[in-house]
């Protein structure tokens, strides 16, 4: 299982694969893991070791960002024996080199050197992506048929937490009606505006409402200098909203806690700037974990996440009323809860992680079958 070197603490690529390596484990499969970084030597080091193992299958979990946007680890598959297998988590967005026209790029994917992945994708026996939008312009692009595997949650649910100890012990109140976010938090995660939610309902009389915010801030995406300056600027917008005495902000928990914080929670909030999506293990979390959920609204909207049947829906993104709107709809109504927290459950269910393995377990028998 090749991967870039990241934490899984501070990537969502390096959490996905920890956790599919894990349950392919589980499942009987062995799974060597191999980092690798950007450069030749190193791509040239992962390689030899992948020789010396002798592996069935390489698999290869791609996104630009786990190797340094370097493209140096698309040549993989000229350097190893064993049939290649790609999962591509991002795509359709950048070239290596960049300064090469796209006109010039279509006529070297035709040869068979993709501009995102170099070699990777024209080589591997299969391709999986976990994006239905990649999964279309792969088709495209590089005449290939990827397979879309789901993704599953981040943190599954690891069974009940005794409530008021967890609560106790986040400082948040017994008696509370708690809303809780779950993820990295990033400026695209639209915190700010589900705090402005909060000041709203609290003004009409609701004194129990308080918001739980479980993540960490420092990520690939976020590097440590960028996410303490964040963090300030996200603590001072919530001050200034009013509502610091009523905001839970935790930090990087590790899977445990994760699962005890949710089960601590009575709702949950995915006010994401550019609309929330099934593709968000984060989102899956809540779900597994039997959460009512509000989303803002995608474009386009993901087709399982329907209003007042899995989730409850805020129709525009970065508006702390249609927010307050959608969460007040949940409060006021238990029957739409028991719905959307069924529903929810629904699609989580269809996403657990020993269904993924086994679906990447028929995958690598037919590549082996093929070799």
């Amino acid at each position: 299982m090749v991967q870039g070197g990241a934490d899984p603490a501070r990537d969502g690529v390096a959490d996905y694969t920890a956790h599919l390596a894990e349950t392919l484990r589980e499942s009987g499969e062995h799974v060597e893991p191999v980092s690798v970084a950007g450069s030749p030597a190193s791509v040239a080091r992962a390689a030899r070791r992948i020789r010396a193992l002798g592996p069935d299958v390489v698999h290869v979990q791609f996104a630009p960002s786990a190797f340094g946007f370097s493209p140096w680890p698309g040549l993989l598959p000229d350097l190893v024996r064993a049939p290649v297998v790609t999962t591509v988590h991002e795509y359709g967005w950048w070239a290596s080199p960049s300064w090469v026209p796209r006109q010039v790029w279509r006529a070297v994917e035709r040869r068979g050197i993709d501009r995102e992945t170099w070699r990777l994708v024209p080589r591997s026996a299969a391709v999986l992506t976990t994006n239905a939008g990649h999964e279309r312009t792969l088709r495209e692009r590089m005449r290939v048929e990827p397979v879309l595997v789901p993704l599953a949650p981040n943190v599954p649910d690891l069974g009940p937490a005794p409530r008021t100890d967890t609560r106790r012990r986040l400082g948040v109140p017994d008696d509370a009606e708690v809303v809780a976010f779950f993820g990295f938090v990033h400026p695209v995660k639209g915190i700010r505006y589900l705090a402005e939610a909060l000041a709203r309902l609290r003004a009409e009389g609701r004194d129990r409402l308080h918001l739980l915010v479980v993540g960490g801030f420092t990520s690939l995406a976020l590097p440590e200098d960028e996410a303490q300056a964040f963090r300030s600027e996200l603590l001072g917008q919530i001050e200034a909203a009013g509502v610091a005495e009523h905001v839970t902000v935790t930090g990087h928990l590790p899977e445990k806690e994760v699962s005890a914080a949710l089960h601590a929670a009575d709702l949950a909030a995915f006010p994401l700037t550019a609309g929330a999506t099934t593709k968000s293990g984060a989102l899956l979390s809540a779900f597994a974990h039997g959460l009512p959920t509000v989303v803002t609204r995608a474009d386009p909207p993901d087709p399982e996440l329907v209003d007042g049947e899995t989730v409850v829906v805020a129709p525009t993104v970065r508006d702390g009323a249609a927010l307050a709107d959608a969460l007040r709809r949940l409060l006021d109504d238990p029957a739409l809860r028991l719905r959307v927290a069924a529903g929810g459950e629904a699609v989580g269910a269809a996403r657990s992680w020993e269904r993924i393995a086994e679906l990447h377990r028929k995958i690598y028998a037919e590549v082996c079958a093929g070799a």
